[in-house]
């Protein structure tokens, strides 16, 4: 029985990826420094995976900045505004798209599928001409064979592709443009000897109907017609395929199917419609989202039922491992107990050969696995009575004054201006802020040293703030590293890693938090800092949270307890942070949920329940505050109008949305949704270092201003400014705040004749 891995983290242990890429975009190295350190990566990882003894090493799965943003580019997919930036499309147009220049918006960036990784959205208009412009897929794989590494070339999917971009008005029809070049590629890889090419195409995991998938097995047949000789492997993830009685009838030469997720309807299915005979499965039975060992002998179970169906078995993880840290081995500050039950990218490789001798006969490992799995599951603050009971008693999750009602209290309360301005929280983390945060958790400055930094910038931001007229302002959140990880830290049922970080997107990397046990409020988080803060000034400052979806959501979550009840327990622990901030006057209390959005299921009929959730969980969270209490919150965009009713559910006075990527496509939504209550939708891209114009901004408000009412709207940045510096985000606010005033001006002229 032979191995397999679908992809493998990119960044590099130490992150070498993210520090190349960037000392690059600050010109501190050339083009060929850094085409040389990722080269340098990528061998590297091949490497290690052929060291470890698996058959199956995937090649192409490496990039630039992103796997769809590397396909657009190569396939002459370019949004018009960066077509003549090259004649032949490189580096400078590449990382133009993704992060912007001088002259022109970056593309619209989103998260793929369900998870915490964020791709580029790839644009199609009326003068797209797709062409194959550079095969990257021919050079990773002659590259992997020059160090002697046979490997599986990966693809992104046409149909996955064209799914998920743009400007597209039938599927079909443009998939019918790139097949050609599809074949092209393939072509090419046959000839330069590959044996096996991945290609992916996880959309099949979402609700497609009949005809859809029809469609899909169409076009895998004439492609595989056009290269007889190279074998395909059609690969799917995140979830079950949704019509598998069709797909199968695909004529590719290996299916590779999620048995993790949802996986116990894709076995179903299997059993009922059968596999096609002769053709490889490759079995995704090892979960590669998450980080916790696997229990062998239940894998081996789920071989032996899936070797009844097809005759030859591949094991391999569920999906790439992209999405979890690359290793234990610098993990050395972490408990045994619990270090002992986890597995990052390269120990998942090793259970994959674990699997492999346990299935033949040799259990060493396997029991080795199942001692650490019993002591991680006994260790201490697994479990908590009180944190269970509390749970069990969660009963009315309403605030006790509707919406209106709070609506004319808080005006009073907080007599802001037509079109108020704030910012979402985070303001510029300077080295030097990382340089003193460093120092003190080496215990090179003391507390009261680092105190007292934090404190001088909180001023000086207040000023600054000040100083632009912003009517609400933020503390800034110098003191923390991560909007997910500060708040583990500080609540009891979490742990930490030193090294665990996953690309998020771009070269922004985070280090998710461990769920481990039972969740539960130990001190207040943020109070000290809030009131500082709000001691600075006589305007609002905003008490800063992150929510219990984004939380569970971008962490590493336990999976012996039910999702619903973690985010129960961590709202009922965000609650008591909650009810101290107010208790200590401060009265507008942001509760930031960017991910609430990424949580949902591919599947539309799993939807409903997974919002209910969600919604209970924030609910519970901010419920039981005053009228006069404002509560924020802040989203990412991504079809929002598929869930508005369920945004408007969560009953929060004022949302916040980062949208200024894709404004007029949001704003469309508030056209066919009622929406009532404050909003904010964001005017300004901060994941560019552009500074845009106060006549974009102007526009952005005047647009949503068509289907807003002026007194709900709020004017903000479209997320944390944390990654930004310094002058361009004084620049940016600026403009922004120039161009509040210059609407609300002309509103008030209109109103006043």
């Amino acid at each position: 029985m032979k191995t397999a891995t679908i992809g493998y983290p990119r960044i590099g242990a130490h992150r070498e990826w993210k520090k190349a890429l960037e000392a690059y975009w600050k010109k501190d190295i050339t083009e060929e420094t850094l085409l040389s350190d990722l080269k340098q990566i990528r061998t590297e990882n091949l490497k290690k995976q052929q060291g470890k003894g698996i058959d199956f090493i995937p090649s192409a799965d490496a990039s630039w900045y992103d796997h769809m943003l590397d396909t657009a580019l190569s396939l002459n997919i370019i949004p018009k505004r960066f077509r003549d930036l090259e004649k032949t499309p490189g580096l400078e147009t590449y990382f133009a798209i993704a992060r912007g220049n001088a002259g022109a918006v970056a593309s619209e960036m989103t998260k793929w599928f369900n998870t915490n990784y964020h791709y580029i959205v790839p644009e199609f208009d009326s003068g797209t001409l797709p062409a194959l412009v550079n095969n990257r897929w021919s050079q990773a794989y002659l590259e992997a064979k020059a160090e002697g590494i046979e490997t599986t070339p990966v693809l992104v999917g046409p149909y996955t592709f064209v799914s998920l971009s743009k400007g597209v008005d039938s599927i079909s029809e443009q998939v019918e443009t790139l097949k050609p070049l599809y074949i092209e590629v393939l072509q090419k890889l046959e000839k330069d000897g590959a044996q096996w090419v991945q290609i992916d195409e996880p959309i099949v995991s979402t609700e497609l109907d009949q005809a859809q998938m029809k469609s899909i097995v169409a076009l895998y047949n004439d492609i595989k017609a056009a290269v007889p000789g190279l074998k395909l492997k059609l690969q799917t993830y995140f979830s079950s395929v949704a019509q598998w009685s069709i797909l199968k009838e695909a004529k590719v030469d290996g299916f590779g199917l999620d048995f993790v997720h949802d996986g116990e309807v894709q076995l179903k299915e299997l059993k009922d419609a059968g596999f096609p005979e002769g053709k490889t499965l490759f079995a995704g039975v090892l979960n590669g989202r998450n980080i916790w060992k696997t229990d062998l002998y239940e894998a081996k179970e789920l071989v032996s039922a899936l070797s009844s169906i097809s005759s030859d078995v591949v094991l391999q993880p569920s999906c790439s491992l992209l999405h979890v840290p690359v290793t234990l081995q610098t993990e050395d500050k972490l408990p045994d107990w619990l270090r002992n039950g986890l597995s990052f990218a390269d120990q998942k490789l090793e259970e994959l050969i674990a699997l492999k001798e346990l299935i033949n006969g040799d259990a060493t490992k396997a029991d080795q696995q199942q001692s650490a799995i019993k002591q991680l599951q006994e260790a201490p603050g697994r479990q908590s009575t009180a944190v269970r009971e509390a749970v069990a008693a969660l009963s009315d999750f309403d605030r006790s004054t509707p919406f209106e009602a709070r609506k004319l209290a808080q005006k009073d309360a907080f007599n802001l201006p037509l079109l108020p301005t704030t910012t979402i929280g985070s303001m510029p983390q300077t080295k030097e802020v990382r340089q003193e945060r460093l120092q003190w958790r080496k215990k090179e400055k003391s507390d009261q040293e680092y105190e007292q930094f934090i404190q001088a910038e909180t001023k000086r931001w207040i000023e600054i703030q000040e100083e632009l007229d912003l009517d609400v302002l933020v503390h800034g959140e110098f003191e923390r590293t991560d909007m997910v990880e500060y708040f583990g830290e500080k609540l009891n049922g979490f742990a930490f890693t030193r090294f665990g970080w996953v690309q998020s997107y771009g070269s922004r990397c985070v280090k998710p938090p461990v769920i481990y046990g039972d969740v539960a409020f130990d001190e207040p988080m943020t109070v000290k800092e809030s009131v500082y803060a709000q001691s600075m000034t006589s305007r609002p400052v905003k008490g800063m949270l992150t929510g219990p979806i984004t939380i569970i959501n971008w962490s590493f979550v336990r999976t012996d307890v039910p999702r619903r009840d973690v985010a129960l327990q961590i709202a009922l622990a965000l609650r008591e942070e909650v009810e101290q901030l107010e208790a200590n006057g401060i009265t507008m209390i942001q509760v930031d949920e960017p991910a609430l959005r990424e949580g949902l299921p591919l599947k539309a009929s799993a939807h409903e329940a997974y919002l209910k959730d969600a919604v209970e969980a924030f609910k519970a969270a901010t419920s039981t505050v005053k009228e006069t209490t404002q509560i924020h919150t802040h989203m990412c965009y991504s079809d929002f109008d598929a869930i508005i009713s369920s945004i408007d559910a969560l009953d929060a006075d004022v949302i916040s949305i980062e949208t200024s990527r894709s404004h007029g496509e949001l704003v469309s939504a508030f056209e066919k949704y009622n929406y009532d209550k404050g909003i904010g939708l964001g005017v300004y891209d901060i994941h560019s270092p552009r500074v845009p114009s106060t006549d974009e901004m102007v526009a952005n408000i005047e647009r949503a201003l068509t289907v807003l009412d002026p007194e709900q709207f709020w004017v903000n940045p479209d997320c944390g400014l944390k990654t930004r510096g310094e002058t361009e985000t004084v620049q940016a606010l600026e403009k922004m705040v120039e161009a509040a005033v210059k609407v609300r001006t002309a509103l008030q002229a209109t109103a006043s004749k």
